[in-house]
């Protein structure tokens, strides 16, 4: 097919996830890559080489930030940037991925020029302005590629046609079944990490509780230190409030205990959390990824309100006791840990390509229709 379309990355974490999804695209159509927040900051490990590494074409990269921007400049910035970019372009559709800001930049952009927006991972819950943000996004596109049924629900809940909403799954599950992701021995290698046994540790800032961010940080940290334990911290986005959580991690760096990475290239990350003892703080990871390959998490807080239960997760509040109990306990070996496929069984690469190959997906009208129901 002789059709241009648009893939727009932000983060570490959606090009991780994107990136399959790329690959079987750059062979079949005219494929263009727009590279553009936490990629372009050195502060985060200038991961945009990581776009060009991985062998893409056709890469734009845009900077769309200065490191402490609200979220409400960084959109207006990243509309600006983009819109002239498709201006030129002209794609026939635009893939987005998720509840960043640039997600949502991109779905205006796509939408009041029409251009068709297709949403990945749409119709999920949270408990933050995240959640606000992917279900805009999936109001503003015109097509859905979901991971499960319950998704599908929601979207069509929101008045989304049924007929254009496709469940697929996760695509990261595609590459942590892959037999291409490196040894444990390369990733301690690679980034200098010396434990046996460790934990991993990711805590995001909740934008709607900035203010008690920095106390927060630190029952976390004064919570691992005490267990005893050793972990891998890597840092969190660039929300609004990061810098109280990179400012407390400071004093880690010194720590035998701790290693702090800025950022991880994501086959790595998955290689170290599937042989990791268990995972900790508030990023969606320890609710998908982590249960898919029975690793124990401990989500803390309100970040991952509602997005998933499996067994293997202990849900905790933001208080030192019932950290450190949780620590114990997964030391203890009181888990249950089973398989887990709410997210897909692998295969969401091949099921996107079903869709998107066939001439009734190009067809979708950009005209919208609220599906009363």
């Amino acid at each position: 097919m002789n059709k241009k379309i648009l893939f727009i990355t932000g983060t570490r974490a959606d090009f991780g996830k994107l990136k399959p999804l790329m690959y079987e695209c750059g062979s079949r159509f005219d494929t263009h890559i727009f590279v553009t927040g936490m990629h372009m900051l050195a502060k985060y490990g200038s991961t945009y080489k990581e776009v060009y590494k991985s062998g893409f074409n056709n890469i734009y990269q845009f900077v769309n930030q200065n490191v402490d921007d609200k979220m409400d400049t960084i959109l207006a910035k990243t509309i600006i940037g983009l819109s002239d970019f498709v201006t030129e372009l002209k794609p026939d559709v635009i893939f987005v991925h998720g509840d960043r800001v640039e997600a949502l930049a991109s779905a205006i952009v796509g939408s009041l020029n029409n251009i068709k927006v297709a949403h990945i991972e749409g119709g999920e819950v949270s408990g933050t302005i995240d959640e606000h943000i992917r279900h805009s996004v999936s109001k503003l596109a015109h097509i859905h590629f979901v991971c499960n049924e319950q998704a599908k629900k929601r979207l069509i809940q929101l008045g989304e046609l049924e007929q254009y909403i496709f469940p697929i799954g996760s695509s990261d599950l595609d590459v942590m079944i892959s037999d291409k992701l490196p040894t444990l021995e390369e990733v301690k290698s690679w980034y200098n990490i010396e434990f046996e046994e460790f934990g991993i540790v990711l805590f995001h800032p909740v934008t709607t509780a900035v203010d008690t961010l920095q106390d927060e940080t630190n029952i976390l940290i004064n919570s691992l230190k005490k267990s005893g334990k050793q972990y891998v911290v890597i840092y969190p986005n660039n929300d609004h409030g990061s810098h109280f959580i990179l400012s407390a991690y400071d004093e880690l760096k010194n720590n035998k205990n701790f290693i702090v990475i800025p950022s991880m290239r994501f086959e790595f990350f998955l290689t170290l959390l599937k042989y990791s003892h268990f995972m900790i703080g508030n990023s969606s990871a320890a609710v998908r990824e982590a249960p898919f390959y029975q690793v124990p998490s401990i989500n803390i807080g309100t970040r991952q309100h509602s997005r998933a239960q499996s067994k293997s997760i202990l849900n905790v509040a933001m208080n030192e006791d019932e950290i450190i109990k949780s620590i114990k306990r997964i030391n203890s070996g009181d888990i249950t840990v089973e398989p887990n496929d709410e997210f897909g069984d692998g295969r969401s690469v091949e099921k996107f390509l079903e869709e998107i190959t066939k001439e009734s997906f190009w067809q979708i009208p950009v005209q919208k229709i609220f599906n009363d129901i």
